[in-house]
C-alpha cells in the first residue's frame, strides 16, 4: 500500500490525447484498460493513467507547468536503447524534443539518461532509463 493507485488529466482533445498516449504508453509496457466516449485509460500493474474530455467550459484556459499544479509525468522505459530510440519515433510524428541541449542525465535516477517532450496539451513527458 502507499503506491500510486492512479493519475486522472483532463484533456482539450481526447482524440489526440489518444493518439498520442496510445503508442507511447503501450511502448512502455501500460495496456488499454478502460475506454468510454469522454475518457481513456492504461495501466501497468496497479497504477493507471486516465485521460478524459474537458468540459468545454474550461477548455480554453490550458495548462502551464509552471503555474501551480503539474509540472511533468515521468514514466520508466523499459531499457536504455529504448529511450535512445524515441527521438526517432517522436520526429515520425511530428512531436518536438525538448531540451536537446542539456545532458540527459536523468535527476534521481544516477546513471540513468532521460527524454524530455509534450503531449497535445504542452503536458510535459519524461521517460527515463532504468
Amino acid at each position: 500500500m502507499g503506491g500510486l493507485h492512479h493519475v486522472e488529466i483532463n484533456v482539450s482533445n481526447l482524440e489526440k490525447s489518444v493518439e498520442f498516449w496510445g503508442w507511447l504508453l503501450p511502448a512502455l509496457g501500460y495496456e488499454l484498460y478502460q475506454e468510454w466516449n469522454d475518457g481513456r485509460s492504461w495501466r501497468r500493474d496497479d497504477a493507471y493513467v486516465v485521460f478524459v474530455q474537458a468540459d468545454p467550459r474550461y477548455s480554453n484556459y490550458g495548462l502551464h507547468r509552471k503555474r501551480p499544479g503539474l509540472n511533468h509525468l515521468a514514466f520508466w522505459a523499459e531499457s536504455s536503447e529504448q529511450v535512445e530510440g524515441l527521438p526517432a519515433q517522436l520526429d515520425e510524428r511530428g512531436i518536438k524534443v525538448l531540451y536537446k541541449d542539456r545532458a540527459a542525465d536523468a535527476v534521481g535516477a544516477p546513471g540513468s539518461s532521460s527524454l524530455f517532450f509534450e503531449d497535445p496539451d504542452r503536458i510535459k513527458v519524461e521517460v527515463i532509463s532504468p
